[in-house]
């Protein structure tokens, strides 16, 4: 069985391997959404991170990580009086995002997206103070995951970068959706090409 090299030179900004660079391939996207995503610690050090490939698309996205030992977490402008802000997480109260809810206020939103296990992102809302009193929004069903790079434990699970595309498919429209559906299944592909010369190689 053929190994790659722990020591084969990835991309800084996309994270792929040199070879399968993506960024040529980015969309550079204006939203109105700010996309906020709360990454545990130890998910940003994950090649597999699908959240960072999304933040070259939006350039008002950041990624504030939590879970660093005697580091807190950053919490400042997240909340602002003149925007929305919703934690997309499927908690007991959440509510289903969908074009009526986004047209009850004008404001534009601010999507705080955990990152992590389940587990841990389950954690986001309960353990950060700013977010205590943030409403929760779940998705509606839009069909499976074609997430290939990881065992999903949950049924009806997505990566990150899916989650975040189809809440701005509702919350940006389609050009943006299909945009970002584009790259992600690109990274799928080129990742799982790679997998598969590892393995025959």
């Amino acid at each position: 069985m053929g190994t790659r090299s722990k020591r084969t030179l990835r991309c800084a900004a996309c994270r792929m391997h040199k070879e399968d660079c993506l960024c040529a391939l980015v969309p550079r996207l204006q939203l109105n959404t700010r996309v906020v995503v709360i990454m545990h610690c130890r998910e940003w050090k994950r090649p597999t991170a699908s959240a960072p490939l999304f933040t070259l698309a939006a350039p008002n996205s950041e990624i504030r990580l939590r879970g660093r030992k005697d580091i807190p977490f950053d919490d400042e402008g997240i909340v602002v009086p003149d925007r929305r802000t919703w934690l997309l997480y499927p908690g007991e109260s959440a509510t289903v995002l969908s074009p009526d809810l986004v047209k009850e206020d004008p404001r534009p939103v601010t999507l705080v997206v955990p990152d992590g296990s389940w587990r841990q992102a389950s954690k986001v809302g309960q353990r950060e103070p700013s977010l205590a009193g943030v409403s929760q929004v779940v998705l509606p069903d839009m069909g499976p995951s074609s997430y290939r790079l990881r065992n999903e434990p949950k049924v009806g699970g997505l990566s990150t970068f899916e989650a975040i595309a189809r809440a701005l498919r509702i919350l940006e429209g389609e050009a943006v959706y299909e945009a970002l559906d584009t790259l992600f299944g690109t990274m799928v592909e080129r990742t799982l090409a790679t997998r598969r010369q590892v393995v025959s190689g």
